[in-house]
């Protein structure tokens, strides 16, 4: 079976999309599959990333500087070109073959682009979570709680199979055999992860959380810290580690399982990574970094599976503060977030996945 992941990455887009497919990749591959990613040369790709995990990659043109075009759709900036160019060069990469599958996950992406590169595929599977625009696909995911068909009426062909939840997450292997290790929670906060995704976090939304444990009561929390190679604030987050209690910082880890088993709380975005908390039963405060995380956070936040800080304008480190010094005080709204979330997310999610894919080929 041969399958095209079309997707990308850059210090705009982050990194989500890229890893969640590399994930589904590293799966189909195991069964026997051939998987080949075509991705642009935006600043901040991670197509030396890929090819060190072993998949050959098809490098798209770098987008000019002073690109212009028109688009409906929210996201078509992503891209950096208009979508009948990439659809032309996207073709072009893979050299007329035909795949099995197509697997397209970019926001900047839809129905048009999906329809043009059908002759290059038997089938096409669109993952997605704003459901925004019209997709021709044959498969779509959407991998957040909450979502469901009603979500994509009248935007997916009628014969089109969903997936939807986090039942279907794209989560390592690694994760569930994490969670199958996992130990009882203390109900204590004796360790916290802070992480904001693998990009540039523009709004130094790292460096606030940070600054959130110099008061007294927090000091002794010993902290993790994962940043991103465009991270661009690592001299400052390090001037205020020192000031802190015991902090480390780590950049580019392959995976964060291990640090979340050990954590008692973790502060991130409502991306991709809530699944993998969730997963591990870590409680987490989240904050939302981009409006299509709403719906998840808010929906997350009714099954007190997070405590949800708001959107990433109206947060401040005295927000942080206050909810870290609540939750030290209530071991058991701790407990509670880590159970209900950890029923939400098994970690076989990209099995049930590949299953289908394998199982329509």
């Amino acid at each position: 079976m041969k399958i095209i992941l079309r997707t990308d990455s850059s210090s705009q887009i982050g990194t989500g999309h890229v890893m969640r497919c590399l994930t589904l990749a590293d799966a189909l591959r195991e069964q026997g599959a051939e998987c080949e990613f075509v991705c642009r040369e935006h600043e901040g790709h991670l197509m030396d990333h890929i090819r060190s995990c072993g998949c050959e990659v098809q490098a798209l043109p770098k987008p000019s500087e002073n690109a212009s075009f028109t688009s409906d759709l929210a996201h078509a900036h992503w891209l950096g070109v208009d979508w009948q160019t990439d659809a032309a060069q996207t073709l072009e990469a893979l050299a007329r073959e035909t795949f099995d599958w197509l697997i397209v996950d970019h926001y900047a992406l839809d129905h048009s682009w999906e329809s043009a590169l059908r002759s290059s595929c038997k089938r096409i599977m669109a993952i997605d979570d704003l459901a925004d625009r019209q997709h021709d696909c044959d498969l779509l995911l959407d991998q957040n709680y909450g979502s469901s068909s009603e979500r994509y009426a009248g935007l997916v062909p009628a014969e089109c199979t969903q997936l939807h939840g986090p039942e279907f997450a794209l989560l390592k292997p690694l994760y569930a055999k994490r969670r199958a290790e996992q130990k009882i929670r203390s109900g204590k906060i004796e360790r916290v992860l802070i992480y904001f995704g693998g990009g540039a976090d523009p709004m130094n939304l790292t460096g606030m959380a940070l600054r959130a444990f110099q008061v007294p009561e927090l000091m002794k929390i010993e902290l993790d810290i994962v940043v991103g190679s465009g991270y661009a604030h690592k001299e400052e987050l390090e001037t205020v580690a020192g000031a802190c209690g015991k902090t480390r910082i780590h950049t580019q880890l392959p995976d964060l399982s291990e640090l979340m088993v050990n954590a008692d709380l973790a502060i991130g975005a409502g991306g991709a990574t809530t699944w993998e908390r969730c997963c591990l039963g870590l409680p987490s405060m989240v904050i939302s970094t981009a409006n299509n995380q709403l719906p998840a956070c808010h929906a997350l936040a009714a099954e007190d599976a997070i405590k949800y800080l708001g959107h990433l304008n109206g947060v401040t480190s005295d927000t942080f503060t206050k909810s870290l010094l609540h939750l030290k005080s209530d071991p058991e709204q701790l407990d509670l977030y880590s159970r209900n979330c950890r029923r939400l997310v098994d970690g076989l999610g990209v099995g049930k996945v590949v299953e289908y894919l394998c199982g329509h080929n």
